[in-house]
């Protein structure tokens, strides 16, 4: 049961914010003006960051990744539900699980730069709270006062999708009552020109699926959401987690199958987990990075599984590309889908390329969603699918 979800992206702070972006098909995405960046790209900045100031006893933990996710962790009531829980669960018995892929390189990328060599980095830099995988959810533990397990997952794209496994299984084997699942990747230099050297980056935002797109665009946001067993919860409507699939292509460093395989492997186990058929997803939200090679790879395998007639759309067009956040922003985006009778369109899509034969939504419009099926797809051939259910 995913009793609580809290969220910051480039449409803004809040469920309320995002929702109304999905609504009205606006983008987060804007020329890239970050930092020192001058690459001809746009992304989805996150408004507030620098403005977003740490306690004092959380002062090692303090940069632009950690800044980010305490942002998304004071919205929506999420910090009030994490402590009613603590009171019911007890602060050992809540599980923190979050996924990264860049984490806080940025406050490596800053001590580099204030750096005299042969000098050693700067006194003032904490690797273990700062750059390190683990920070986040550590940092996230600490300003919960939590004791539980924690731990951090970093397999690219996919990370904060996988989160949703390891808790079922730490809460399904009693090591926890409840669990924070969620994750944070914020905009950094090493991954702006990383993506360009590998020509990645569009020069507009990014148009999954369309006939004349041309890369993606990179975004940075925060995510969490808080579990727990649908019998030990007491509070109103939720949305439930009804399957998780998860696979390795080991195909390509970084490209995908181009049949699909593995996103195709890590749907059906996620159907199966669920106890779901094809025909009972009403709404797909795919992994949709608006690269040639990846969308097609998911088109052979949404069309292979699904048929034609499923509807689908790619909302990186909206957030952009945010990396080890993805997972959890589009479990978030498919929970207010269904909470919300809403279908996102695949904005700024338009003309969608002919090749493609899946049934790719371009503006967003009413509909009943009772299932809704969330893929992320990472670097290295790591797949995960979720499926979130309306509770009835």
């Amino acid at each position: 049961m995913i009793s609580r979800l809290c969220i910051v992206t480039g449409l803004g702070a809040g469920l309320a914010a995002n929702l109304a972006g999905l609504r009205r098909d606006m983008t987060g995405l804007k020329p890239c003006t970050f930092d020192t960046v001058t690459l001809p790209t746009y992304v989805g900045e996150v408004a507030g960051v620098d403005d977003t100031v740490l306690s004092p006893d959380l002062a090692e933990y303090d940069c632009r990744n950690n800044r980010l996710a305490q942002l998304a962790l004071q919205q929506d009531g999420f910090a009030e539900s994490v402590a009613a829980a603590r009171e019911k669960y007890g602060d050992d018995r809540i599980g923190v699980f979050l996924g990264t892929s860049t984490s806080g390189i940025l406050q490596s990328e800053l001590a580099y730069r204030r750096r005299t060599s042969p000098d050693p980095l700067p006194a003032d830099f904490v690797y273990a709270g700062t750059h390190n995988s683990f920070s986040a959810a550590d940092f996230t533990r600490r300003y919960f006062r939590l004791t539980g397990p924690a731990t951090a997952l970093s397999a690219a794209c996919a990370s904060s999708a996988k989160v949703f496994a390891t808790a079922a299984r730490m809460i399904a084997a009693g090591l926890c009552d409840a669990a924070i699942v969620g994750g944070v990747d914020s905009l950094c230099l090493t991954t702006l020109y990383g993506f360009h050297s590998l020509d990645l980056l569009s020069p507009l935002p990014c148009r999954p699926f369309d006939v004349d797109r041309a890369g993606i665009s990179i975004g940075e946001a925060a995510g969490f959401a808080l579990l727990e067993k649908p019998d030990r919860y007491e509070g109103g409507d939720a949305t439930l987690l009804l399957g998780v699939g998860e696979s390795s292509d080991a195909y390509h460093m970084s490209s995908p199958h181009p049949e699909g395989l593995g996103a195709r492997l890590a749907m059906t186990r996620a159907l199966a987990a669920a106890n779901l058929s094809p025909d009972k997803i009403d709404y797909v939200n795919l992994h949709g990075t608006a690269t040639a090679a990846g969308d097609a790879s998911e088109d052979r395998a949404i069309t292979n599984l699904f048929g034609l007639d499923t509807p689908c759309s790619s909302t990186k067009g909206w957030t952009g590309h945010t990396l080890g956040a993805a997972g959890i922003v589009e479990a978030i985006i498919a929970a207010l889908s269904i909470e919300h009778n809403v279908m996102p369109g695949g904005i700024p899509s338009t003309n969608i390329d002919p090749a493609l034969k899946s049934r790719y939504v371009v503006g967003a419009r009413d509909a009943a969603i009772d299932y809704a099926m969330t893929n992320s797809f990472g670097f290295g051939g790591a797949n995960c699918s979720l499926i979130l259910g309306r509770a009835r």
